[in-house]
């Protein structure tokens, strides 16, 4: 398994974009629009927004766990009022080749819903986000963006709604995993729930000071398996938590994307 660093970003075109919606004008490269979709309120109070962004073609940005050379992008919520946290709702990320590497991320539009839940249920919650995120082509470009949202709706919002029913599915039961030690760390192979696949992904989500590869999709005694390997800051093996490891499946037959959370070790 061969593996890369991620690249370093183009700091010289690093920018700060405020506002509601970013004016076209203000746009770094490879960003056509940027803003925060209102969105409306839960009955219980939690207020369900969305965070856009639309692409030039030719360009991409990253999901959450994108790979080895990928950007994920980074939310921060300081400056919102009446909010205790923030639920992000990754819709099934897109295949995208960079180099010899097929790596996970979104071309043209990202609609990537939230979930703000409130510190009081009965008052509104005013979001504001500061994002740092990475453009792609044949750099990568970063960009900080500060976003207000603006009011928020009445009604439910069908682009919002459609981002939501693209997450990937969740799947019952816990795949067969296999764990073996390095030099440096682990090596982790889960089995696929669903047969052949063109990506996938494994994440350990109790400790993100690991570094985790990009998954390689491999022969396993029972079927195709995603293999990664994971280096601690101690460059030591570590004590695993099966249950932290979360693995997302795009399948090849171009069906919906799974997600399982949770492993068996042989």
């Amino acid at each position: 398994m061969t593996h890369f660093p991620r690249p370093l970003l183009a700091t010289a075109l690093a920018l700060v974009l405020t506002g509601p919606a970013i004016a076209q004008d203000d746009l770094p490269p490879g960003l056509r629009g940027a803003q925060l979709l209102p969105g409306w309120t839960e009955p219980g109070g939690a207020r369900i927004l969305a965070l856009e962004l639309l692409l030039e073609p030719g360009w991409k940005t990253y999901w959450r766990s994108p790979g080895d050379t990928g950007l994920p992008p980074q939310l921060d919520w300081a400056g919102s009022r009446n909010l205790s946290h923030v639920t992000l709702h990754w819709p099934a990320p897109q295949a995208i080749r960079s180099g010899e590497t097929l790596e996970m991320g979104y071309h043209d539009r990202l609609v990537l819903p939230l979930t703000a839940h409130p510190q009081d249920p009965g008052k509104p919650v005013d979001i504001a986000a500061q994002i740092d995120l990475g453009l792609c082509e044949n750099i990568c470009v970063p960009v900080h963006l500060e976003l207000q949202a603006p009011p928020v709706g009445t009604q439910s919002d069908p682009v919002i709604a459609s981002a939501l029913a693209a997450e990937p599915q969740r799947l019952d039961g816990n795949p067969a995993c296999e764990v073996t030690p390095l030099a440096d760390g682990l090596r982790v192979a889960m089995d696929l729930p669903q047969g052949p696949a063109t990506l996938a992904a494994v994440e350990l989500t109790d400790n993100p000071q690991v570094w985790v590869s990009a998954a390689d999709i491999l022969p396993g005694p029972t079927g195709p398996q995603a293999v990664v390997e994971m280096v601690a800051p101690s460059g030591k093996p570590f004590d695993l938590d099966h249950d932290a490891l979360r693995l997302t499946v795009i399948p090849a037959d171009g069906g919906r994307a799974t997600e399982t959370t949770g492993c068996a070790a042989d």
